[in-house]
């Protein structure tokens, strides 16, 4: 009879295995692959962007001026970090924090498909178009999509998606921010609500 597993220790191994990707080009140009950090048993994962300048120095992500604005802002509610899973579609830093391109979005998907499938978060919030597009495989804007909660099947099992602006377009923005707070003040309900997931 074999022991499960846990988890924390298969997403550590997966862990590992990134941190030597090669698959595409921007691994000629990072300090370091961030792959993703928190509670590997949350019940809420958040999936950016990629990493910025900040987050490729440090391993961790959102760690920079966006990070500082979501912890926040999450704090503002009764979330903690300690509380969440956090990672990126996008495991490198694109050069001058450009978007991602399709194909490093490709290169990377085997390793946000195993956390989704190791975590199986009951919530999953996007931040911003390029996460957003990534999961629910459409081009929808996240405008139109933000602050809506949809069931869904991910990584085959059951989710709710809640789509949030990046924190980056809040901080450019103060309409964007209101809309972010406003739709992050939601969180605690849609975490609190049994049928979640």
């Amino acid at each position: 009879m074999s022991l499960q597993v846990p988890p924390k220790t298969r997403l550590e191994a997966i862990r590992l295995s990134a941190l030597e990707c090669t698959q595409c080009s921007l691994a000629d140009g990072r300090n370091q692959v961030v792959f993703g950090g928190g509670d590997p048993s949350a019940g809420l994962m958040l999936i950016g962007e990629a990493p910025g300048a900040a987050e490729d120095l440090q391993g961790e992500p959102f760690v920079g001026r966006s990070g500082e604005l979501l912890w926040q802002l999450l704090a503002d509610v009764g979330i903690a970090r300690e509380m969440i899973y956090i990672t990126n579609i996008v495991k490198c830093r694109p050069p001058e924090n450009r978007d991602p391109k399709r194909v490093e979005i490709a290169a990377c998907a085997t390793w946000l498909d195993r956390q989704l499938q190791l975590i199986q978060p009951r919530v999953v919030c996007t931040l911003g178009n390029f996460a957003t597009r990534r999961i629910r495989g459409d081009q929808t804007g996240i405008m139109s999509l933000r602050g809506r909660q949809e069931k869904m099947m991910l990584s085959g099992y059951p989710t709710t998606l809640y789509p949030l602006l990046h924190p980056a377009a809040a901080l450019r923005s103060t309409r964007n921010l209101k809309f972010m707070r406003e739709d992050i003040a939601r969180l605690p309900q849609i975490l609190s609500d049994p049928h979640s997931g």
